[in-house]
């Protein structure tokens, strides 16, 4: 299809779309870890315990959850994508600009509340976009990048760097207010370049498009699949968010390291987000979704006891490199495998569904708990936390099934092998 001028066509489109979502939910997590790496700066003003760090990190998810669970359902029953991801942008530029407003701890609650209402929706929009317009050779790879190296650059290697020389040069309320202007350009990027439908889909222009066959919730449910990936997200999320919430308090508190070297410390992270984020999924193409699945979460499973055990600062950045590789892995459970399990009628709903569901739980629940956790125990308890979590994950993915289709292609030329999807 490549050669033709339609297959050309679809592959330019499928670049373009790649770039814009990229830098939409790149963006998304670059306001997301705003709050984690501006927390010592704002303690002068809110003076914020273990367990209100928490808090504000567990609201978030718990509005990202809920708007994720309900824009995906919403987008299969509309058969529409991209109005809903131009508002979410839209809205989550603006809320994340108001929590330097914020004067008192209530106020920067329903900041971050707001703000997760609105980001909860990109995600599913993003990568239900992306995977009608990728090339079955770049499915996981493509959403890789989107899901796991954009939020890697520009959450984890470019907000650390950003936002603290922000703080550190201006306030903590400079930084967020500068949140607003990339997020107006990326709605404006949207609006212009992105198409309700890929060329690539067969028969259907890129403009419009008919509707979708509606899936019941209660057939998406009875997927193997999809509750697996519903419960390797309650622990995979525990893993991140609790990693991303304390880990620059740990660094600053308890090892002592000053902000230049912890704000280093966050950037090998990101280094590692963006490294994993798209070379994961690549290498799920080739070698399937479930052993890379297992792999490279075996290893995030360190990460967390690094942390704890590691004093060195530039042997700790090494590490970090080495063993965040569960961003890469987030786009698996996450988008490829439950794209490659259910019909297209009900692809938003599955994203939104495993999303929401493990936001839930890993990202509402576990920093709650780990924060009360921590002001009882020490800080530590946090990650030790976080590396029991990842540790579920891996035994978890065991209960999948294969869906990779080069997989799945040379285990047909081999012999008969059951249905990806199973139920």
């Amino acid at each position: 299809m490549a050669d033709t001028p339609t297959g050309t066509t679809a592959d330019r489109y499928e670049n373009r779309l790649l770039v814009i979502l990229f830098l939409a939910f790149g963006f998304v997590f670059f306001d997301r870890q705003a709050l984690s790496f501006l927390a010592p700066y704002m303690d002068a003003d809110f003076g914020l315990s273990n367990a209100e760090l928490g808090t504000l990190s567990g609201v978030l998810a718990l509005t990202w959850a809920l708007a994720g669970m309900f824009a995906g359902r919403l987008s299969d029953a509309l058969g529409r994508r991209k109005p809903i991801l131009i508002a979410a942008v839209v809205l989550f530029s603006l809320f994340s600009a108001s929590s330097g407003l914020m004067a008192g701890f209530a106020g920067l609650l329903a900041a971050r509340a707001l703000m997760g209402t609105a980001e909860g929706a990109v995600l599913p929009m993003a990568q239900s976009l992306m995977v009608e317009a990728s090339r079955e050779s770049r499915r996981g790879f493509n959403m890789g990048l989107v899901q796991g190296s954009s939020a890697g650059l520009l959450g984890g290697i470019v907000a650390p760097l950003a936002v603290v020389w922000l703080a550190e040069t201006y306030s903590w309320q400079v930084a967020f207010y500068v949140t607003i202007i990339p997020g107006l350009i990326i709605a404006a990027l949207i609006a212009k370049f992105v198409y309700e439908r890929s060329p690539r889909t067969p028969d259907a222009p890129a403009a419009a498009a008919p509707k979708p066959a509606r899936v019941p919730l209660g057939e998406v449910l009875k997927l193997r699949n999809i509750v697996v990936c519903m419960l390797i997200a309650c622990f995979y999320l525990t893993w991140f968010i609790t990693i991303i919430t304390f880990t620059p308090t740990y660094l600053t508190e308890v090892k002592g390291f000053a902000p230049g070297t912890m704000s280093g410390v966050m950037t090998c992270l990101g280094v590692a987000w963006v490294l994993w984020g798209f070379a994961t999924p690549g290498i799920s193409d080739r070698l399937g979704r479930k052993p890379t699945l297992i792999g490279f979460t075996a290893l995030a499973v360190c990460c967390p006891l690094f942390l704890v055990y590691v004093d060195d600062p530039v042997l700790l950045g090494a590490l970090m490199v080495v063993s965040y590789t569960g961003l890469g892995c987030f786009t698996l459970f996450m988008a490829t495998i439950p794209a490659e399990t259910v019909p297209r009628g009900a692809l938003a709903t599955a994203l939104g569904l495993i999303m929401g569901v493990g936001e839930l739980a890993g990202g509402f629940l576990a920093p709650m708990v780990a924060g009360w956790a921590s002001d009882q125990w020490g800080l530590q308890t946090a990650m030790f936390i976080a590396a029991g979590g990842a540790l579920l994950v891996v035994v978890l993915s065991f209960a999948l099934r294969e869906t990779a289709p080069a997989v799945l292609r040379r285990r047909a030329a081999a012999g008969p092998a059951p249905s990806a999807a199973g139920s």
